[in-house]
Order: C-alpha cells, then sequence, then structure tokens
C-alpha cells in the first residue's frame, strides 16, 4: 500500500488541474496564435508562469485505485498488475481467467 499523502498530494494535484484547465488552455492558445502581438503573448506567458504548477495536468502521476501504487498500471482497469492479478485470480473481474497453454 502506498503511502496516504502521497496519494492524496495526488489526489489534490488532480482536482487543481481539473480546476485550472480551461484558463491554463485559454492563455496557451493566446501564447501560441502568433498573429497577435509579442507584447500580448508575452503577459499571457508571464500570467501561465504565475500559477501553480501542481495546476499542471502533466504533474498528475496515474496510481492504482485499490493500492495507490505509481508504477505498472493499466489504464483501462485504473489498477496497477498485482492488484490486477490478485482480484483476477479470486474471480471479481468479470471474463478474466488465468492463461494456459
Amino acid at each position: 500500500m502506498a503511502k496516504v499523502s502521497a496519494v492524496n498530494r495526488n489526489n489534490r494535484r488532480a482536482a487543481m488541474a481539473k480546476r485550472d484547465k480551461a484558463k491554463r488552455t485559454a492563455l496557451k492558445n493566446i501564447i501560441n496564435n502568433r498573429e497577435l502581438p509579442v507584447e500580448e503573448r508575452f503577459e499571457a506567458t508571464l500570467k501561465l508562469a504565475q500559477m501553480p504548477r501542481n495546476g499542471s495536468q502533466t504533474r498528475v502521476r496515474l496510481r492504482c485505485k485499490v493500492s495507490g501504487r505509481p508504477r505498472a498500471n493499466y489504464r483501462k482497469f485504473e489498477m496497477s498488475r498485482i492488484a490486477l492479478r490478485d482480484l483476477a485470480s479470486t474471480g471479481q473481474i468479470p471474463g478474466m481467467v488465468k492463461a494456459s497453454w
């Protein structure tokens, strides 16, 4: 099981990223628009730099919903390989069976 503080920190980052998404995309559109004056684009760059770093989507880590493990996660199930195998072995995931050949 992962540290509760690490999971909570990641959840807080996800909430901030969701909250700031519209503002960040608007600023990035201004920055990338080559038709606007340089001064206006530079002001947008400064505003984007003033925003909290944890509000960026790239700071959010994909973690297992069951154990909080930060590595070896399947996006489709939002679980780590270990938790997925345990649940599949006990028959709690419909349609998933152990491979044998």
